[in-house]
């Protein structure tokens, strides 16, 4: 296979149909469920997805063939497969979703905005284009290029998702309905995860797991003059910094101690790799006011607590009045929503009950302490990659980057991975994406670098034609 040969189709079909395509998708403000909870019925979803799929049919590949899958009250999914070539009966499954965040319309960059696709230095903005829209233009992509050059491939599972922002909660019911469609995949590659720079391949080896929950506490049944109540009645907001005590050191950032797991030696080498790979990127990507510094100074440790240590999160608050609107006034109640990251081998079901345990026993001051609304999902780590493919994925990286594939784990959950770890313990994952320094996924500004489009788009067509030698050459 040329590697020129690939990158110039590549090149050339992002020109003429993949950019258009893909920010006309951009442009639709289509979000997860769990944030509109009018998708299935609004016609965002429904205009978001048939931009996808009238670009997929413009796609001229051999074997292939495309269904929406669709369920009352369930988001659709898309399910494409491409028969393979007759030497193997392998398959391959390939994982994108195409649902979004909430826009964040505060904090975007002048001229930018989550729903208003604009290319600047290299880059697509836009919510839903690095995460993770363009999945499904990179896997058919890819899949093109090997038969344009009669390179031949395994059979091909394509699987585009809707709820994957809301937890993936449709997915395992389609996953166990099309079982005997996808079959047993001896290869996944997913492409919803990140990268530590834009200028080689990166793995994910680890993703973290996650509880999302609210802490609720009432004190009063109705709001009070502060200067009469105060001293008397305690506040809402410091008995939640109470009980918040009791799970985390508020000077430290520690979790209890049942949060944690030891760290395997292999990942420990992976967070020392990559530090040494991209060095202060590792904090400078994030956009600290001025002054600011991160937690640590060492960035291995950094790359740790971000993707093998448990972190709590105050995501979002309810109860508290705009500043600008707050009067002097003790509150009834305090609503936080946390969240809280896992390392990625903890069994999540006995830290759930432990933490509702812990949060909600012996209240402070008698007030009504709930933890309500709680989710949670386990984790994950890849298995050990086989000879075949740590090399494949390392060349792929030197044709396309020129330089060396680096494996790192990823702070953030992919509740599919997870998922297909239990069901296929012998499969081999490839989990990778675009979402690289300052790319800002879910947040203001969210962009697509698009050389990491096209070497990564790269990347996948070589490591499906050397999964096809590899599993032919053990058959024989």
């Amino acid at each position: 296979m040329n590697g020129s040969v690939v990158a110039s189709l590549i090149a050339n079909e992002w020109k003429s149909s993949v950019c258009d395509a893909l920010s006309r998708y951009i442009a639709v403000p289509n979000q997860s469920p769990m944030f509109d909870p009018n998708c299935l019925t609004n016609g965002l979803q429904d205009e978001a997805l048939d931009i996808l799929l009238n670009w997929v049919k413009t796609q001229t590949i051999a074997g292939f063939n495309m269904e929406v899958v669709r369920e009352p009250e369930r988001t659709p999914l898309v399910l494409i497969t491409i028969d393979g070539d007759s030497k193997t009966d392998e398959t391959v499954l390939m994982y994108g979703h195409m649902d979004k965040q909430p826009p964040m319309t505060e904090h975007w960059h002048a001229g930018l905005g989550p729903f208003s696709p604009v290319i600047k230095d290299g880059k697509l903005y836009g919510r839903g284009g690095a995460d993770d829209g363009y999945a499904i233009f990179a896997a058919l992509l890819a899949v093109r290029a090997l038969q344009e050059q009669k390179v031949p491939h395994a059979r091909i599972v394509i699987i585009v998702e809707a709820c994957e922002e809301s937890g993936s909660k449709d997915l395992p019911f389609y996953i166990e309905k099309l079982a005997p469609r996808i079959g047993t995949p001896s290869l996944v590659i997913c492409l919803d995860s990140g990268c530590g720079n834009y200028e080689q391949m990166w793995l994910t080896t680890s993703l973290r797991g996650l509880i999302v929950g609210t802490l609720e506490v009432k004190i009063l049944t109705e709001a009070v003059h502060s200067g009469m109540a105060s001293g008397i009645v305690p506040s809402t907001f410091r008995i939640a910094r109470q009980i918040l005590d009791r799970i985390e050191n508020s000077q430290t950032g520690e979790l209890a101690p049942l949060f944690y797991v030891d760290i395997p030696q292999e990942h420990l080498t992976y967070a020392n790799e990559v530090a040494s790979t991209v060095g202060a990127v590792i904090h400078e990507k994030f956009p600290f006011v001025p002054g600011a510094k991160p937690i640590s100074n060492d960035l291995s440790q950094l790359l740790l607590n971000s993707t093998w240590r448990p972190a709590l999160s105050v995501t979002g608050a309810d109860g508290l009045p705009p500043t600008g609107s707050a009067g002097n006034v003790l509150r009834t109640e305090t609503r936080l929503k946390l969240s809280i990251r896992l390392p990625p081998t903890l069994t999540v079901e006995p830290v759930i009950t432990w933490l509702k345990n812990e949060l909600e026993r012996d209240a402070p001051y008698g007030a009504h302490v709930q933890f309500v609304g709680v989710t949670g999902q386990k984790g994950w780590c890849a298995p050990r990659l086989d000879e075949w493919l740590q090399t494949s994925v390392n060349n792929a990286s030197l044709v396309y980057f020129k330089k060396p594939v680096r494996l790192t784990g990823e702070g953030g959950s992919i509740p599919f991975m997870g998922m297909l770890g239990q069901r296929y313990p012998k499969t081999q994952f490839v989990i990778t994406g675009l979402l690289g320094p300052s790319s800002n996924a879910h947040g203001p500004n969210e962009f697509l670098h698009i050389g990491m489009f096209h070497g990564l788009t790269g990347c996948v067509t070589n490591i499906l034609a050397d999964h096809f030698a590899a599993k032919v050459t053990h058959s024989s």
